[in-house]
């Protein structure tokens, strides 16, 4: 698809997000999306394609620094509930509870004895959101070790992304293996009926973005404005199942 095809597929898509949040500040809806993956995977790209046109006062962003000691101290999932969507509103994580399944395992922040429990826990917390009417998206934005490397290489030489650089991006690609298999039981583990994982092939980061947008539109408005947008190509997103781990629809 030509560049000029791809924005037009993009502001059609906007359009879309825009008359989905019109209807869900009416409902009373309460929308949360969760955006989970490597480090470089293109979650902020996304993120802002999404929220370039919804309503400042009813759309959040949430990406949380680390812990402080009290925090540390608090039951896991407190320091998010603050942040959760109230009636009309739209929050997205950038990251979120998942840090506990993801890089704290890999760099060991958290014990693993707090990993098992959290890897328990997470899939009744989310129940208890999804019975109290929250509609909830999980993505996991799934990159090339090789892709990886181009994009944390371009944080490191554009003084334009040097706001995206972390100390983590040294290791990414040393720990790939490791971050792989947390991702792995992580999936597996939180993955539900009532909370699935959908992944996404981010490589083409155009692309990737406006499968995401699709897929949103799709699961969160009403049928009159879910059926004016395609299916996302299911190459590029797609539900999670446990196949999907051997049979080279994701990274290894």
């Amino acid at each position: 698809m030509a560049k000029q095809d791809e924005d037009a597929e993009v502001e059609a898509l906007q359009v879309a997000l825009v008359r989905f949040q019109q209807y869900a500040m009416e409902a009373g809806e309460k929308d949360l999306v969760i955006f989970e993956g490597r480090d470089a995977a293109g979650k902020d790209g996304a993120i802002k394609r999404i929220v370039e046109h919804l309503s400042i006062r009813h759309t959040r962003t949430v990406a949380l620094p680390k812990p402080s000691d009290r925090e540390r101290s608090q039951w896991y999932f407190q320091r998010y509930t603050p942040h959760l969507p109230a009636a009309g509103e739209l929050v997205i994580f950038n990251r979120s509870w998942y840090n506990r399944g993801g890089v704290e395992r890999v760099m060991g922040f958290s014990r693993p004895e707090e990993q098992e429990v959290f890897l328990r826990d997470a899939p009744i917390f989310e129940r208890m959101l999804t019975d109290g009417g929250v509609q909830l998206v999980k993505l996991w934005l799934d990159i090339s070790r090789g892709e990886q490397a181009k994009r944390l290489e371009a944080r490191r030489t554009d003084p334009l992304k040097a706001l995206k650089t972390s100390p983590l991006d040294a290791v990414a690609q040393e720990k790939w293996d490791a971050y792989t298999a947390a991702r792995d039981e992580m999936l597996v583990r939180t993955h539900s009926d009532h909370a699935p994982w959908f992944i996404v092939h981010t490589d083409k980061k155009r692309k990737a973005r406006a499968a995401i947008m699709r897929h949103l539109v799709k699961v969160l408005a009403p049928p009159e404005i879910a059926g004016s947008v395609p299916d996302p190509d299911p190459d590029l997103l797609f539900r999670f199942d446990e196949a999907a781990l051997h049979d080279g629809r994701m990274e290894r």
